[in-house]
């Protein structure tokens, strides 16, 4: 049921009290004024009596025609009629009648009572006039005996009609105050309610956002006091507001910035906040996901494990998680319980860090780690071994201490050539992290000329061609001198691992913006299962025809890494006993 408003608590009851005053009022004056004038004409009836005994004299008997004449004319002049009523309640003359007409007159109560020396009245409605008629009987005395009474009437018609016609007159004005009553109620009711109206509508606006709304200070002192409080208020709520809008704006962009993953929940393992980075990582919309179970969204059993007990611990607890999907992350998740201001414990939230980069670099690092030992223990151990048995005699036989020597000699050769790659590739690494390495527009083919120059005696020890492909004005945005012994590596391998009489092919292309560089062999070809890894750094196809070729296993990670420092990178594609092609792609210059 909708509640009526306060002007209608407060008009209906200032309208009745209106109403009633008006109607109180015209009552009581009415009352007031017909009182008034009945008691005029009871005075005016008293003064005649008195006239009358007056002129009636002293003496008895008194000269009764021209005591009648004297009636007759006071009828006449007044409207007064008059009775002279003996003490026996006879009638002995009358303005109007013949004395025979009358009977006793004692019956009446007001006759009555003047004949025991009492003046009386009444009013009396009389049939035969259809009026209201006043009726005063007043004592006569001679000589202290009572003589009799004068018995006045006078009738009332004129009154009552002033009094009908006062009462339509009263009735107007009374409806025009009553009018005017009801307005000035409705106009009291409305403003009373006014102030409290207009302070109702600014809380609607202020709750619906518009922070800025006051209201006018009315001259009333309590709605005044009320709409100052609202406007002190308001200014407080809006600074406040402003300072917690700040302060979760603050928070919002701090948590949209942050790489890791910020995820809370609560005691029912429900969705209440989440980040774009957590979004991204778990693979979640924000949106669909808040205020959903943790398990409806994601589908890890090592998730909500550490949910649950990030939401039963009292302190922070750490753990990697696995993430599985189209391809494999590791998460490191931190969580913590979410109080509320009391105390209580309301939820947890979890801090996800995705470390898969940095756990592959720690494989990375333990796996260089162990193929540089190994591939350094090789060479120091044979050199280590030879040297021992020289000293242990061999030097003396000339054949075998020759024999020894070049073995050794080899051996340090190889030593040295992985610690020249290793420095080679620090320095190249050094300046793609730098960036500092220092590039102009130069033409390729010079670069790719020197580069089948430098290989050309080990190509023409196996009976290789190699043929180069590579237009004249053809320029790149490079490092001559790096870009040289990228081709010069990969040139390299393809002579090692082709068979004698075959083809080694280099080209130069221009695709889009991009220069590529090309070298393809007719080689026993890659496996497809290498090929993601081939790149990394010791990482051998064939270990033992690797070593035994003379390789350091490092050249196609300086390959890659001298595409990186210009801002490029490196492609490889294969087919088994058909051949590998490897790509070098820069910026065109």
């Amino acid at each position: 049921m909708p509640k009526r408003r306060l002007v209608w608590h407060l008009f209906p009851a200032f309208g009745l009290l209106a109403l009633a005053a008006a109607i109180l009022l015209g009552w009581a004056g009415l009352h007031v004024l017909e009182a008034s004038l009945v008691e005029a004409t009871r005075r005016e009836l008293t003064s005649q009596a008195d006239y009358l005994n007056a002129l009636l004299g002293p003496e008895v008997p008194l000269d009764r025609s021209e005591f009648g004449r004297q009636l007759r004319w006071l009828e006449q002049a007044a409207s007064i009629r008059t009775t002279l009523i003996l003490a026996d309640g006879s009638v002995d003359r009358d303005s109007r009648s013949r004395p025979e007409e009358f009977e006793n007159q004692t019956g009446r109560p007001e006759i009555a009572a003047a004949l025991h020396g009492e003046t009386a009245d009444a009013v009396r409605y009389n049939p035969g006039l259809d009026q209201r008629v006043l009726y005063l009987a007043v004592p006569i005395y001679r000589h202290d005996e009572l003589f009799g009474t004068f018995y006045l009437s006078k009738s009332l018609g004129a009154i009552d009609a002033a009094a009908a016609r006062l009462k339509t007159w009263v009735a107007g004005v009374g409806i025009v105050l009553l009018a005017s009553a009801l307005l000035l109620a409705w106009r009291a009711a409305s403003n009373l309610a006014e102030p409290l109206v207009q302070l109702q509508e600014a809380l609607s606006r202020f709750a619906h956002g518009q922070r800025g709304t006051r209201v006018t200070v009315p001259d009333a002192r309590e709605p005044g006091e009320l709409a100052e409080t609202f406007n002190r208020t308001a200014d407080l709520l809006q600074r406040q507001i402003a300072v917690l809008t700040q302060n979760n704006n603050e928070q919002k962009a701090v948590l949209a910035s942050m790489a890791e993953g910020v995820l809370a929940v609560d005691s029912q393992e429900r969705i209440i906040s989440m980040n774009r980075a957590s979004g991204r990582l778990l693979g979640l919309d924000q949106a669909q996901a808040q205020g959903r179970r943790l398990q409806e969204v994601v589908r890890n059993a090592d998730l909500s494990r550490f949910v649950s007990r990030a939401l039963t611990n009292h302190e922070t607890i750490e753990s990697d998680i696995v993430l599985l999907g189209e391809r494999e992350r590791v998460m490191q998740a931190q969580g913590s319980a979410l109080h509320d201001v009391d105390g209580q414990a309301i939820g947890a939230v979890i801090v996800l860090n995705d470390v898969t980069d940095f756990r592959k670099l720690e494989m990375i690092r333990r796996d260089f780690v162990a193929n540089v030992s190994h591939e350094l223990k090789t060479p120091v151990t044979s050199i280590k071994g030879f040297v021992e048995t020289l000293l242990d005699g061999a030097k003396d036989d000339p054949v075998d201490s020759e024999r020894f020597l070049r073995i050794v000699a080899k051996q340090a050769d190889r030593l040295h050539a992985i610690i020249e790659d290793l420095l080679a590739l620090s320095k190249i690494e050094q300046s793609e992290d730098s960036e500092e390495l220092q590039v102009e527009s130069a033409p390729v083919r010079p670069l790719l000329e020197s580069a089948i120059t430098t290989c050309v005696a080990t190509a023409s020890d196996k009976e290789i061609g190699v043929v180069l492909e590579c237009p004249p004005q053809m320029s790149g945005k490079i490092n001559a001198l790096l870009l040289e012994q990228a081709v010069v590596n990969l040139l390299d391998n393809a002579i090692k691992y082709s068979e004698s009489k075959r083809c080694v092919r280099v080209s130069a292309t221009a695709t889009g913006k991009e220069l590529a560089i090309s070298v393809a062999d007719q080689g026993p070809g890659i496996a497809e299962e290498h090929l993601p890894r081939i790149f990394e750094r010791f990482y051998r196809v064939d270990r033992a025809r690797s070593r035994k070729l003379g390789g350091t296993g490092l050249g196609l990670a300086i390959v890659k890494h001298i595409a990186q420092a210009h801002h490029g990178r490196v492609t490889v594609t294969s087919t088994v006993g058909a051949g590998t092609t490897f790509t070098i792609h820069v910026p065109l210059a």
